[in-house]
C-alpha cells in the first residue's frame, strides 16, 4: 500500500496502459481520477471509464471517471477542478493520453498533424501547467515513446513528432518544478495494446524479431515502471526518460 492516502490522475485511463497504470495503483492503495474520452479513436471510452472504476470499486478502492478532451484548455481546468472538488488534492499526474494516425507520407494531413500534436503534446502540457496549481509535493509522469529516440515509420511521424517534443517537455518541467515536483517520462517500446491490434500478423512477427525478449510488453509491466517513478523510491530521479522496449535493434 505504497500510496495510502495519495490521489492519482491518469489520463486516458479508459484502455492500454493508462488503465493498467489506474488499477496498480489503486492496488497501492491510492485514490484514482480516470480521465477519458469519446472520440473516433475509442467510441465506448465512456464505458470502458466506468468498467475501470467499478473494478477498483469493488475491490474497496476509491475512484471516479471524468471526461477530459485533453486538447481544451477549459476541459483540462474543469477535470483537476473536479478532480480537486472529489479526492481534495492531486499527488501524481500520469500524462497518457495519446492518440496516432497511421497513414502513408502523401495522405498525411495538416489536420491529422495538428490533432496528433495538440492531443498528444501539448494536452501533455496544459495538464501538467494545470496540476502544477495544485500539487504541492508530487510526480508527474509522462508517456513518450521509443519512437521518440528512433523512427519505426514514416506513416507516423507525427505521432514520433510529437513523443520527441515530450522528452524535451519533460526536462523544462522538471527544472521550473523543482524541488518539490518530479517530473519523468517513460518511452515505452511495442506494448500490447488497442492501439496496435490492427497491425498486421506478418508486421508483429517482424518486429518481435528484432526485441531482445521476443515479445511486445504488457501494459501491466509498464505500469510498474510508472509506479516506481512516482514512488519515493525514485525520490532522486526527476528529469529522466526511462526507455522500456525489452532491448531492441
Amino acid at each position: 500500500m505504497k500510496f495510502k492516502g495519495k490521489v492519482v490522475l491518469v489520463t486516458g485511463a479508459s484502455r492500454g496502459i493508462g488503465k493498467a497504470t489506474a488499477l496498480l495503483f489503486a492496488k497501492e492503495g491510492a485514490s484514482i481520477v480516470v480521465d477519458y474520452h469519446v472520440s473516433e479513436f475509442e467510441l465506448n471510452a465512456k464505458e470502458n471509464a466506468a468498467t475501470v472504476v467499478s473494478e477498483i470499486q469493488k475491490s474497496g478502492g476509491k475512484a471516479v471517471a471524468i471526461e477530459c478532451d485533453v486538447s481544451s484548455e477549459d476541459e483540462v481546468k474543469q477535470l483537476f477542478n473536479k478532480a480537486v472538488k472529489e479526492f481534495g488534492k492531486i499527488d501524481v499526474l500520469v500524462n497518457n493520453a495519446g492518440i496516432v494516425y497511421d497513414e502513408p507520407f502523401d495522405k498525411k494531413s495538416a489536420e491529422h498533424w495538428k490533432r496528433t500534436l495538440e492531443v498528444n503534446l501539448i494536452g501533455l502540457f496544459l495538464c501538467s501547467k494545470q496540476v502544477a496549481k495544485v500539487m504541492k509535493t508530487g510526480s508527474i509522469i509522462n508517456i513518450a515513446s521509443t519512437n521518440a529516440i528512433n523512427s519505426f515509420n514514416p506513416e507516423s511521424m507525427d505521432y514520433d513528432a510529437a513523443k520527441a517534443g515530450i522528452l524535451t517537455l519533460t526536462k523544462n518541467l522538471a527544472k521550473e518544478l523543482a524541488p518539490t515536483i518530479r517530473v519523468n517520462s517513460v518511452a515505452p517500446g511495442w506494448v500490447d495494446t488497442d492501439m496496435n491490434k490492427n497491425l498486421s500478423k506478418e508486421f508483429i512477427k517482424e518486429e518481435t524479431n528484432k526485441i531482445y525478449l521476443k515479445r511486445f510488453a504488457t501494459p501491466e509491466e509498464i505500469a510498474k515502471l510508472i509506479l516506481f517513478l512516482a514512488s519515493d523510491d525514485a525520490a532522486y530521479l526527476t528529469g529522466s526518460n526511462i526507455v522500456i522496449d525489452g532491448g531492441h535493434d
